[in-house]
C-alpha cells in the first residue's frame, strides 16, 4: 500500500514538472496543473479506502 502511495506521488510530481516545461501559455498551464492534481488526489484516496 505505501508503495502504491510514493509511486502515485512520484508520477504526479513527475507531471507537474513535465507539464511546467511545456511552451505553453498561463492558462493551459493552470488548467492542466489542476487536472493533474485532482486526479492524484483521487488516486490518493482510492489507496487509503476513501472511496
Amino acid at each position: 500500500m505505501l508503495v502504491g502511495v510514493l509511486v502515485t506521488f512520484l508520477v504526479v510530481i513527475l507531471v507537474l514538472y513535465l507539464i511546467n516545461m511545456l511552451p505553453l501559455d498561463g492558462r493551459a498551464k493552470q488548467i492542466a496543473r489542476a487536472v493533474v492534481i485532482i486526479i492524484g488526489i483521487v488516486s490518493l484516496l482510492k489507496y487509503l479506502a476513501v472511496f
